[in-house]
């Protein structure tokens, strides 16, 4: 595994332990022994999951777990906080703030192993929910990014909507009128024949041969689908 886990614990030797018992499921691992080199080394480098200690010198731990949820390029980090016995509403303050779990000490190797595998499982899942693939086509539908063949591709807000809204439902087919009140809205007149207009511009930006798709087909007199 090459996902990297940041470690901020106050105790030496308890980040060392843990940093060993990662390390060992071949885990890429730093560690922060206060809040201030925490936030360093989190400003350095975007980290998949942080073990976070609740208790530290300089910054505590729900300042640095704020940090983390305000940080647009840490937004898919998970992280586990670790509390210690009596700490209960903090660790609830925790998980409001945007903790995926929280173990508490003592705890096992095995224990952490486990949870830390649980987690990036998740968050690999959820990251892979958000883009779409198609053949060579991906769309993020986070950031409104298409690419084809790895090369990005332009396409206007109604355009992204419409391929994004036949890509989530592939080889279902649906008319103009159903697509227009899907894409366009109920609530706005546009002539059916914008919906041809739209899939010829989506053909001409995604397709080898837009007189010939191979994705954005359409089956005549009834309307247009994606083959996946």
């Amino acid at each position: 595994m090459d996902k990297k886990i940041l470690i901020v614990e106050d105790e030496k030797e308890i980040a060392e332990l843990i940093a060993y018992t990662l390390q060992k499921e071949n885990f890429q691992v730093d560690i922060a022994l206060d809040g201030h080199e925490a936030i360093k080394k989190l400003k350095e480098k975007v980290y998949d999951l942080i073990i976070l200690d609740l208790m530290l010198p300089y910054v505590q731990g729900l300042e640095i777990c704020k940090y983390i949820r305000n940080n647009s390029d840490l937004k898919n980090s998970g992280i586990i906080i670790v509390t210690a016995k009596g700490e209960e509403l903090d660790k609830i303050i925790g998980l409001e703030m945007g903790a995926d779990d929280y173990i508490t000490k003592p705890f096992s190797p095995r224990e952490l192993i486990a949870r830390v595998k649980a987690i990036l499982r998740r968050l690999k899942t959820e990251s892979l929910e958000k883009v779409i693939k198609i053949g060579n086509i991906l769309i993020d539908k986070d950031k409104y990014i298409v690419t084809v063949g790895n090369k990005p591709v332009k396409l206007s807000a109604t355009e992204f909507k419409l391929l994004l809204y036949l890509a989530e439902r592939p080889n279902k087919i649906f008319s103009r009128d159903h697509l227009l009140d899907a894409v366009w809205g109920q609530d706005i007149y546009v002539d059916s024949r914008t919906v041809d207009v739209h899939i010829r511009r989506l053909r001409m930006k995604i397709e080898k041969d837009p007189d010939n798709p191979e994705y954005i087909k359409t089956l005549r007199g009834v309307g247009y689908y994606i083959e996946a």
